[in-house]
């Protein structure tokens, strides 16, 4: 049975990680261009934090409940993480100066390329599949987990002192990144079991959203200006306003996308691990070959967004005329 909502948040969180790739280089390197042209970055980029969220919330939407990760989602996952791997390594090989070597060596400890972490950290959210049904929960006592979890207690919360008293966040223990992935994961789970089609949760989850787009960008921006260089402090997928921006784009997906896939979504949600795997390679090239319009920020991010998505979306499209049976696409 098909889930739309669910579809169209995955073609949403799909294109939102390519702009976050797309952006990273103007982000990361604010001295060589206009405040104004960072700031527009800034933004994009503090918009897109969620997509590596929300991901995490739809496979534990799907494997936190009455079903879980079956030995056939491992192999798939598993043959992902060599298929995309291989390619990397040929791509390492043969366009850039990067060790081949190194990144065999430390192949268990970090991933050939940047962005296939992922595929080692969904590997937790399936193996602990088994061990979790979520139950229906009240709107308040999520809403208490997300205040706590989320916010008071999350140990990414920018420290906030009265004098020399800590008063934020409160320290309950939680430690690591995994922590928050199987929570997400939770709570895409709990929030798509529960009756959230009412027209003030809807405008109050646009606005959430909104407001914390804003301070995760303004935030980033104040770090600039204090530090004289970037710094990731509000950009982190676990920190508080990236895990308030998840879950309320999340429910505002799931309230008003949910009669029909979207047909530019559709192709996008159906390819959407076709086109994980393969956009930081055409982005990386781009990049490192000048094809680029850096004298046009602006263009530039235009052209580098729809040249990957579609080169991406292309090589799925071949990678899924050989592999009939959608093992890595």
């Amino acid at each position: 049975m098909k889930i739309y909502w669910i579809d169209n948040l995955r073609g949403i969180a799909c294109l939102m990680v390519v702009m976050i790739h797309t952006t990273t280089w103007y982000i990361t390197n604010p001295a060589s261009v206009s405040l104004f042209d960072w700031n527009i970055a800034n933004i994009l980029d503090s918009a897109s934090r969620v997509s590596v969220p929300l991901f995490f919330m739809i496979s534990g939407y799907l494997f936190f409940g009455e079903r879980s990760a079956q030995p056939r989602h491992f192999a798939r996952i598993a043959l992902c993480l060599l298929f995309y791997s291989v390619i990397a390594l040929l791509y390492i090989s043969l366009f850039t100066t990067m060790n081949t070597e190194l990144s065999l060596r430390n192949l268990l400890q970090k991933p050939v390329f940047y962005h296939l972490w992922f595929f080692f950290a969904i590997i937790v959210i399936y193996l602990v599949s088994p061990l979790i049904q979520v139950k229906a929960v009240s709107g308040k006592m999520l809403l208490a987990l997300i205040a706590v979890a989320g916010i008071l207690a999350n140990p990414n919360t920018p420290a906030q002192k009265a004098g020399d008293v800590q008063w934020l966040p409160v320290n309950l223990f939680i430690y690591g990144d995994t922590f928050y992935y199987i929570l997400y994961g939770m709570l895409g789970r709990a929030i798509g079991m529960m009756e959230t089609q009412k027209r003030a949760v809807t405008l109050a989850c646009a606005a959430v959203f909104i407001l914390a787009v804003a301070v995760i960008s303004r935030g980033t921006l104040h770090e600039l200006q204090w530090r004289g260089n970037f710094a990731d402090t509000w950009y982190l997928y676990c920190g508080p306003m990236v895990f308030l921006c998840a879950v309320s784009l999340f429910t505002l997906v799931k309230n008003t996308l949910n009669i029909r896939t979207l047909p530019g979504l559709k192709i996008i949600s159906q390819h959407s691990l076709g086109i994980y795997g393969f956009h930081a390679f055409i982005i990386h090239a781009l990049r490192t070959r000048g094809i680029e319009f850096q004298d046009s920020p602006l263009l530039d991010i235009a052209w580098i967004f729809t040249a990957t998505l579609l080169a991406s979306l292309a090589l799925s499209m071949l990678v899924q005329r050989i592999d009939k049976k959608h093992f890595v696409s």
